[in-house]
């Protein structure tokens, strides 16, 4: 088997196993609508990061510096992190399991996801970018943002084609689907609580002792 066909086994084998999880967490999930409306934000500022980014990205063609990418070096990487922590946060599953699903999210990702593009992306552009990607590199961190920008960042703009073509679309389209099926269900469960409380028997009222 290439190289080509085992990469995209691999890529399939992930998009697979996240969509497993998103379901397992969807099916066994008791969100409220607080929970909700806290997750929500936090998955749109991680999307909001992402399609800022998708905009700007033209991939293995040119080293992108403008945009976000002034700031961090993975800013579609960061909002994906962003997306799952909200998602967690969200779907508030039973015995706080939701905790423990973001820190094993967390520790897989900065402990084997990054770790491995760090070592295999850098060497690819140092390879083709040469200089220019030396200095990008040594100036902008790879995950969590710098407060200034990168001084020889790119001065171009926002690009809706570049967006399309890196589909970024299709992710806003799933963060939408998965916040509103969170929020009925937190409604519904809401209302199954409260019809249960309505049909509940009321207690015996107290008798009051005979007077002597």
């Amino acid at each position: 088997m290439g190289r080509r066909p085992v990469q995209r086994l691999l890529y399939f084998s992930r998009l697979a196993s996240v969509y497993l999880l998103v379901g397992l967490m969807a099916a066994f999930s008791r969100p409220t609508p607080l929970s909700v409306t806290v997750g929500f934000g936090v998955m749109i500022v991680g999307e909001a990061l992402r399609f800022w980014a998708a905009g700007h990205l033209l991939k293995t063609e040119e080293l992108v510096t403008s945009g976000p990418y002034r700031f961090t070096r993975n800013p579609l990487y960061l909002g994906r992190l962003l997306i799952f922590a909200g998602l967690c946060v969200m779907a508030r599953l039973p015995y706080g399991a939701h905790w423990i699903v973001l820190a094993a999210g967390c520790a897989v990702f900065f402990g084997s996801y990054l770790r491995r593009k760090e070592r295999v992306e850098p060497a690819r552009l140092r390879e083709k970018h040469g200089e220019a990607f030396e200095r990008y590199y040594r100036a902008v961190p790879a995950l969590f943002p710098m407060l200034h920008p990168y001084p020889e960042g790119a001065s171009a703009g926002w690009s809706s084609d570049r967006m399309l073509r890196n589909r970024e679309h299709w992710m806003v389209i799933g963060v939408l689907l998965i916040s509103l099926t969170m929020l009925w269900r937190a409604y519904a469960l809401e209302g199954d609580a409260l019809r249960e409380d309505a049909a509940a028997p009321a207690p015996p009222a107290a008798t009051s002792a005979p007077a002597r």
